[in-house]
């Protein structure tokens, strides 16, 4: 019977060896396997354990990591273009400068997690739980983060262009510097939310109203 160093070692050849056919480790347990700089892309890994994972520079496009454990995971510059991580669990785990555009996100845990100057273009965000995330910085132009629980996130520079934010929880959330523009913040709890330098342009506010731009009116004398 294999020992789970020697598990982790099969398991990292299938997935190295590029004549290996299977791409099907969902329900694996992966826990702090080393997978830095691998391509992944279009791997099932739905509902896999990999906690504590190290996938810092992996290519997991079009990947199905949905359901799956990555609790305190390092996916720092990951490339998860259109990656699917519906349900996944991804609190604590290091995302800096990762590209998730397009990918779909929807009740995804990001509790405590960094996204430092993440890429989150067009994702879907619905209902996800990013309590205490780490925002600063990141794109979220056109994002769908409705019903999304913000409490006490860190959004400061932010780019929130046109992102819908329905009934999201911003209690206590960092909005410094960030750019609303166009975005739709209808019914959102808005309340200790720090909007200091905040850019509101043609902004829908949580009463419904929209925030016009400040015209400004240069007087020229003789």
């Amino acid at each position: 019977m294999q020992n789970y160093a020697q598990q982790q070692e099969f398991i990292l050849s299938q997935i190295t060896n590029k004549y290996f056919q299977r791409r099907d480790f969902s329900g694996c347990d992966l826990r702090g396997i080393d997978l830095k700089g691998i391509n992944l892309s279009g791997i099932n890994f739905i509902g896999a354990d990999l906690r504590g994972a190290n996938l810092s520079g992996c290519v997991l496009t079009r990947a199905n990591l949905s359901g799956a454990n990555l609790m305190q995971a390092s996916l720092r510059e990951a490339n998860l273009y259109e990656a699917s991580l519906c349900e996944a669990n991804l609190t604590n785990a290091d995302l800096t400068r990762a590209n998730l555009c397009g990918t779909f996100l929807w009740r995804v845990k990001f509790i405590g997690s960094n996204l430092w100057g993440a890429s989150l273009c067009d994702v879907d965000l619905r209902e996800a739980d990013l309590n205490e995330a780490k925002l600063t910085e990141a794109s979220l132009i056109e994002a769908n983060l409705s019903f999304a629980n913000l409490t006490r996130a860190n959004l400061a520079g932010a780019k929130l262009l046109e992102a819908n934010l329905t009934e999201a929880n911003l209690t206590g959330a960092d909005l410094t510097w960030a750019n609303l523009t166009k975005a739709n913040l209808s019914k959102a709890n808005l309340w200790k939310t720090n909007l200091i330098y905040a850019k509101l342009r043609d902004t829908i506010m949580p009463d419904g109203t929209i925030e016009q731009p400040q015209i400004v009116i240069y007087e020229t004398y003789p």
